[in-house]
């Protein structure tokens, strides 16, 4: 599977000649800011045990930090600030049990819907840092309330992080979207698998353009199961690496 995602190497590239690190690993983004390692609450681990594993995967990869991001989507991952929480801290008494330094915090990614709408004038959301926010919507359409919902997120002190932006189809046909995107402030997270062709070569195609226009702010694993780990260690290894190492993501900020 490797193979089919790594080796296609193009003679344009800028990195296409420099050699990538021994050793080279993700450490000089400290932080990792989207993933789903909370056990038994959404599709990502299952088990504590899967969240150990996949957290000591994450320190061999030289992460310093991690804030976790279980989905909220009411019709499929029903989950509260409560039950968020305490799963947080099974893990965290967990790491400190089986002696693993690895600080863990938690967010969510935020589904937008009508339901997140209520919830943005009920409650405080969970923040990534400071007062950021990060959202998604369906892959295949572009929310109609899209623009009310940061209106309404910024209007109550929130900025909105836009998880993958590289992923929502209903924008492919217009790049600018992005750029509009952010001249309203909204934040834009790579997510890491996508540079590699993970999810099809469109995607990577509109990750390679938005990175190139400058576009993204943080980038985050978005690690769900060992798959995606395997893939993340795989990365570093290729030319790919540079195309992180050189960019300007802001995720260092978050640890500390």
């Amino acid at each position: 599977m490797f193979s089919r995602l790594f080796n296609r190497k193009k003679k344009d590239d800028p990195y296409y000649d420099l050699p990538v690190p021994e050793n080279a690993d993700w450490s000089f983004l400290c932080a990792d800011m989207h993933s789903h390692f909370l056990p038994g609450i959404d599709d990502g681990a299952k088990t504590i045990e899967d969240s150990l594993s996949l957290l000591r995967s994450m320190m061999d990869m030289g992460y310093k930090s991690i804030i976790t991001t279980p989905h909220i989507m009411i019709d499929y991952y029903p989950n509260t600030r409560q039950t968020i929480q305490d799963a947080l801290q099974k893990v965290q008494d967990a790491l400190k049990e089986n002696n693993i330094d690895l600080p863990i915090k938690a967010a969510a990614e935020y589904y937008i819907d009508e339901y997140f709408m209520q919830l943005i004038e009920k409650e405080p959301l969970l923040t990534v840092h400071n007062n950021e926010v990060l959202v998604e919507f369906s892959m295949m359409y572009e929310p109609p309330m899209l623009n009310e919902v940061f209106f309404s997120m910024q209007t109550a002190g929130y900025r909105p992080i836009l998880a993958h932006p590289e992923r929502y189809m209903s924008m492919h046909r217009d790049i600018d979207k992005y750029t509009e995107l952010k001249d309203r402030g909204c934040l834009l997270q790579l997510n890491m698998l996508s540079v590699c062709g993970y999810y099809g070569q469109t995607i990577k195609s509109v990750a390679e353009q938005l990175m190139a226009k400058g576009l993204y702010d943080y980038c985050g694993t978005d690690a769900h199961h060992e798959k995606h780990i395997a893939t993340l260690k795989a990365m570093a290894c290729t030319k790919d690496y540079h195309k992180f190492a050189g960019y300007p993501f802001l995720n260092s900020r978050l640890c500390g």
